[in-house]
C-alpha cells in the first residue's frame, strides 16, 4: 500500500509538471521562437541528465545495432514531435496543447499494432475513433481562425509522432537505463537542431532574454519538465502496474487547462469539454483493455515509457 501511494504521488507530480509545461511554453515562446526554444530546452536538459547520469554511475555503452532505434527516437520524438508541440501551442492555446497531445496513448495502439504486431481489438479501434472525434471537436471547423486551425493540426502531428516514438522505445532492450537512452536521444536532437538554430539566434532580442521570467521558464522546461518529470514518471511506473500508471496521464490536460484559464485568461468552451470527454473516454478504453489483457494467464511484456 505504501509503495502504491508513493508511486501514485510520483506519477501525479510528473503529469502535472507536463500539464504546466504548456502554459510555460505559451509565455516563453513569445520571446523565443519554437525551434530555438526546443534547442535551448535540450541544452539545459542535456547538462542536467549528464550530471544525473554521472552521479548515479550509469553504464553509457550502447551496442551499434541499437543505435539506429535511438536515432529514430531522437528525430521523431525529440525533434519533430516537440517542435510541432511548441509550434502548435504558440499558434493555439495552452489548454488545446495539453488536451490534444493527451490522445497519445490512443494513437500508440495503432503503431503498436503495425510495428510490434500487437492485436488490434474492437475496444482499441473504438478508443482511437473516440479520440479522433474528440480532436476534431476541439480543433473545430467553425469559430476558429487560421492560426488556431494550424495550431491544432501541428498538435495532432505532435501527438502522432510522440506516440510513434513511444512505441519505438519499447524496442530498446531493458538492459539499457532510460536515463542513458534519454541522454543520448537528447544529445542527437541538439546536434540535429543546431545547424538550423545557430543562424536564427541573432534574431532574438538580447534584452528580452534578460527577463527572469524567461530564464525561469527555460529552467522549468529543461530541468523540471524534461529531466525531473521523466525520472519521477519512470520511478512511479516501477512502483505501480504500467497500465494503472497510464491513468495518471490525465492530470496533464487537466492541469494544462486549469492553468491556462487561471494564468493566461483562456476560455473553456462547451465544445472543448465535449472533445475532452471523448478523448478521455478513448484513452480510458485503451487502459482498461490493457488491464484485461494483463489479467489473462498469458505472459506480458514489460512496458517502457518516456
Amino acid at each position: 500500500m505504501k509503495n502504491t501511494l508513493i508511486g501514485s504521488f510520483y506519477l501525479i507530480v510528473a503529469s502535472s509538471i507536463w500539464g504546466g509545461m504548456y502554459v510555460v511554453v505559451k509565455i516563453v515562446v513569445d520571446v523565443i521562437p519554437p525551434l530555438e526554444l526546443v534547442w535551448m530546452r535540450y541544452l539545459i536538459a542535456l547538462v542536467a541528465l549528464g550530471i544525473i547520469g554521472l552521479v548515479t554511475r550509469q553504464n553509457w555503452r550502447i551496442k551499434r545495432h541499437h543505435f539506429g532505434i535511438i536515432l529514430a527516437i531522437a528525430i521523431i520524438g525529440y525533434v519533430i514531435s516537440i517542435v510541432s508541440q511548441e509550434t502548435g501551442t504558440m499558434l493555439s492555446t495552452a489548454q488545446m496543447g495539453a488536451i490534444i497531445t493527451a490522445t497519445t496513448p490512443a494513437f500508440m495502439v495503432v503503431f503498436a499494432s503495425l510495428i510490434l504486431k500487437e492485436r488490434l481489438t474492437k475496444k482499441k479501434a473504438i478508443s482511437v475513433t473516440l479520440a479522433t472525434i474528440g480532436v476534431i471537436a476541439i480543433v473545430g471547423i467553425n469559430n476558429l481562425d487560421m492560426s488556431s486551425m494550424l495550431g491544432g493540426i501541428s498538435l495532432v502531428i505532435a501527438a502522432l509522432t510522440w506516440a510513434l516514438m513511444s512505441v519505438l522505445v519499447k524496442m530498446i532492450p531493458s538492459e539499457y537505463s532510460q536515463i542513458v537512452v534519454t541522454t543520448y536521444a537528447t544529445a542527437i536532437a541538439v546536434v540535429v537542431l543546431t545547424p538550423f538554430v545557430i543562424p536564427r539566434l541573432p534574431q532574438i532580442e538580447l534584452h528580452d532574454l534578460a527577463d527572469l521570467t524567461i530564464w525561469g521558464g527555460l529552467l522549468y522546461l529543461g530541468v523540471i519538465s524534461t529531466s525531473l518529470a521523466f525520472l519521477l514518471w519512470s520511478r512511479g511506473l516501477q512502483m505501480l502496474n504500467a497500465s494503472s500508471g497510464g491513468v495518471f496521464f490525465f492530470f496533464q490536460p487537466v492541469v494544462g487547462t486549469l492553468l491556462g484559464w487561471l494564468l493566461l485568461g483562456e476560455t473553456i468552451s462547451i465544445m472543448f469539454w465535449i472533445g475532452s470527454v471523448l478523448i478521455l473516454l478513448g484513452v480510458l478504453i485503451v487502459i482498461t483493455d490493457k488491464q484485461e489483457e494483463e489479467q489473462q494467464p498469458s505472459h506480458s511484456l514489460a512496458q517502457k515509457t518516456t
